[in-house]
């Protein structure tokens, strides 16, 4: 395994978290932070195969080939716990928390550490959030909890307050390119695909290896534009078909936002390459109907409706008043 445990980016991230384990100075519970794809689950995993190895090649250095590694590795591990939604976009629920505090007060089966993984947090109820709070407050010494979630402030304050937190960002693009270019990729595509994912590198795997993925996107990006111009009917009769499904929701608006702020990059004569650099003269064409505050008004609610897509929220009534919002060209 590399010094970097084999990971695209967050170089500050596992030297924090290598110095943490070589010092033995663990934390009771982590979140890491990020956009879907940015390598949130990936990381959690190298810390707990750093922390339980048995034949680490430095402190704080995993071999990535041992029983534990391997078990950590396939999410098999006896001393590790996963816990999240059943379905990327469902509820997690106090019942899975509520297990999981029973299994972390039994002693490690054949490791140092036991862990508990909690994936996508942000997809907790209110009772499962409350319930984690009593699993860090009476944690063992012998427990590492570790949280993964799109955003810190969509998690209690009292959750927040009890995690050391790290917010990942995304991989430079040339490395992301790179990376897909290893796994077969010809350069256009790679350099293509890089820029969409806005340098996540899962999620550009995942266009990659999927192709129903690429077309999802480019539906979702026409629908936009045919939105635009749409009558207040129309845009209720596309946001009650859209939040019939609260994890596709969250695709569609993640990639409404990306192309939004290249839309924002353009009205503001921001020189940055933008993020859906194959459909230039659509973002374009729209950067010269609308103004710049418009642009900033749309991406923040974009970004402020990703933020309470939670298990409580009225779906429904936040994408009409999304779709409403817009300006209309």
């Amino acid at each position: 395994m590399t010094d970097n445990w084999n990971l695209l980016g967050h170089e500050w991230a596992v030297d924090m978290l290598r110095q943490h384990v070589a010092r033995d100075s663990a934390r009771h519970a982590y979140l890491f932070a990020g956009p879907p794809g940015v390598g949130r689950r990936t990381l959690a995993l190298r810390f707990a195969q750093a922390l339980n190895c048995t034949q680490t090649i430095e402190a704080g250095m995993p071999c990535g080939k041992c029983r534990d590694c391997k078990q950590i590795e396939a999410m098999q591990h006896p001393d590790l716990t996963i816990i999240q939604a059943e379905t990327e976009g469902g509820t997690l629920k106090v019942d899975q928390v509520r297990e999981s505090r029973r299994s972390l007060t039994l002693k490690p089966y054949q490791s140092k550490y036991r862990l508990a993984l909690f994936v996508r947090f942000q997809e907790a109820n209110d009772n499962a959030a409350n319930a984690l709070l009593k699993v860090l407050e009476e944690a063992p010494s012998y427990a590492v909890l570790i949280l993964t979630a799109d955003n810190p402030e969509q998690l209690l304050p009292t959750i927040i307050s009890r995690c050391e937190v790290l917010r990942l960002r995304p991989a430079p693009l040339e490395m992301v390119s790179s990376f897909l270019r290893e796994r077969g990729a010809d350069e256009d595509t790679a350099r293509l695909l890089a820029h969409i994912s806005g340098g996540r590198p899962g999620f550009a795997l995942r266009l990659l290896q999927d192709p129903s993925a690429l077309e999802f996107r480019r539906e979702k990006l026409s629908d936009l534009q045919t939105l635009l111009p749409a009558t207040r009917v129309e845009k209720f009769s596309y946001a009650d078909k859209l939040s019939k499904d609260k994890y596709s929701m969250r695709r569609v608006l993640l990639l409404w936002v990306s192309f939004w702020r290249d839309v924002l990059l353009r009205v503001g004569g921001v020189s940055t390459p933008i993020a859906n650099a194959d459909l230039v003269q659509e973002i374009e064409f729209l950067a010269g109907l609308v103004s710049l505050s418009e642009v900033r008004g749309v991406v923040s609610n974009l970004e402020k409706a990703l933020a309470r897509m939670d298990a409580s929220v009225n779906a429904r009534l936040l994408a009409e008043v999304l779709l409403l919002d817009w300006p209309k060209v």
